[in-house]
């Protein structure tokens, strides 16, 4: 792999909403990129995220922060990742969001390509596999250039609830959230696992083990976990801003990390054209490769169905 940390490199945060300030803040605090900007057409309000964070910068790896309303800003990124967007309200679902946000990245690609126009694009708003789908249409970029935030932050979470659960640590425990990142997206109980020890096999020193019901309501805690926190307040955007600073760190560090981004299908398991996530190397040209990952024959179905969620959606709005 080639170390592209050497040189100076940069991060364009698009949206300085609660999602892409809390980016820029992961960004900065895990000393990612060299560079990190935010555009927002807000101006009182980007000014306002920028100085903010730049009075942090001493007590964050060496990186600059700037920002602005004009898209300029965002000139020679290695990344853009785009976070704008109206964002969810409470009881509304992410596919329910795709209309509007779908027309402001119709708007947003081509004068952020004009500037940048060797940047991964990295999708964070939702419905964030439908704009993950709109952002390739819209830039004629090669399909491993654009990527989805996915389902990195719903595998997160099903690895936390199991780990709960189970009285391990969540680094331990191997799984991942494929399909839809929303309410189509299933877990991979077939390929999950604690150390080398499958899942649905383990059982902790004090007994506990999983079974078929609480599977099922692990999978629906995570799916259904954005609506609770939105519920309570508003918004997602600590843990999701930490998923997507990984994701990013994962393409300037050229890592070929595996990690469940939405990209586009082409042929997996007959599926194809249309954006979901599924475990992919992600390194410095976006994605590296999607890992042909075993699915039982359950998983498989699950799979299609969320396939064909996304594509009716997709369809409704002319992509």
């Amino acid at each position: 792999m080639t170390d592209i940390s050497l040189r100076r490199n940069k991060v364009a945060i698009v949206g300085a909403g609660s999602v892409g300030a809390t980016l820029a803040y992961a960004c900065l605090i895990r000393g990612i990129a060299h560079d990190v900007v935010l555009y927002d057409m807000a101006t009182a309000k980007v000014e306002a995220e920028v100085l903010d964070l730049r009075h942090g910068l001493q007590f964050c790896p060496p990186a600059d922060v700037d920002g602005s309303d004009d898209v300029a800003v965002c000139a020679n990124a290695d990344v853009i990742a785009i976070t704008a967007g109206a964002k969810q309200r409470p009881g509304q679902t992410r596919l329910e969001l795709a209309g509007i946000n779908v027309d402001i990245c119709r708007a947003l690609i081509p004068k952020l390509l004009a500037v940048a126009p060797d940047a991964v694009i990295v999708m964070v708003t939702n419905p964030v596999d439908v704009l993950t789908y709109a952002a390739l249409k819209f830039s004629g970029l090669p399909k491993g250039r654009v990527l989805g935030s996915g389902t990195v932050l719903d595998s997160a979470r099903l690895r936390q609830v199991i780990a709960r659960k189970l009285g391990v640590a969540s680094q331990s425990v191997h799984a991942f959230i494929a399909g839809e990142h929303g309410d189509s997206e299933f877990p991979l109980w077939s390929t999950a696992s604690i150390g080398t020890v499958p899942v649905l096999e383990f059982v902790s020193p004090g007994g506990a083990r999983l079974d078929e019901d609480q599977e099922a309501q692990i999978a629906h805690d995570v799916v259904n976990a954005a609506y609770a926190i939105i519920q309570g307040k508003g918004a997602t955007n600590y843990a999701v801003g930490l998923a997507g600073a990984r994701v990013i760190e994962a393409i300037l560090r050229d890592e070929n990390g595996v990690l469940p981004v939405s990209s586009l299908l082409d042929g997996f398991h007959g599926i194809s054209d249309v954006c979901l996530s599924l475990p992919s190397l992600v390194n410095k040209d976006g994605i590296g490769g999607m890992l042909d990952v075993p699915l039982s024959g359950r998983e498989v179905e699950l799979l299609k169905a969320s396939a064909a969620e996304v594509k009716s959606v997709a369809s409704s709005l002319g992509l």
